[in-house]
């Protein structure tokens, strides 16, 4: 679990991030999770974009696939939410 000093923190740095991932209108597949999955084992931290064709909701959304790949839900802001897990092997992201 984040504290609230570390999620502020990641919440600043996710500030100039673009969504390098898009959910549509398959939704949460198996692919979709290897891409995440991969995606914070390079970045750490990324910003994913539910598009309108898609029925999913923003945080519901974030907090499944937050489970399904053992990472940390940090914020959604509108139709846009933030992932971070600590890469085991490139760890970039000092928390304080």
């Amino acid at each position: 679990m984040l504290t609230g000093k570390q999620r502020s923190y990641l919440k600043s740095i996710a500030n100039g991030l673009d969504p390098i991932i898009q959910i549509g209108k398959n939704g949460i597949s198996e692919n979709l999770i290897k891409q995440i999955d991969d995606a914070l084992e390079a970045r750490e931290i990324i910003k994913v974009k539910i598009l309108n064709n898609s029925l999913l909701e923003t945080k519901e959304t974030a907090n499944e696939i937050a489970k399904l790949t053992n990472s940390e839900f940090v914020q959604s802001i509108g139709n846009k939410f933030v992932l971070y897990r600590e890469s085991k092997e490139s760890k970039k992201i000092e928390l304080p």
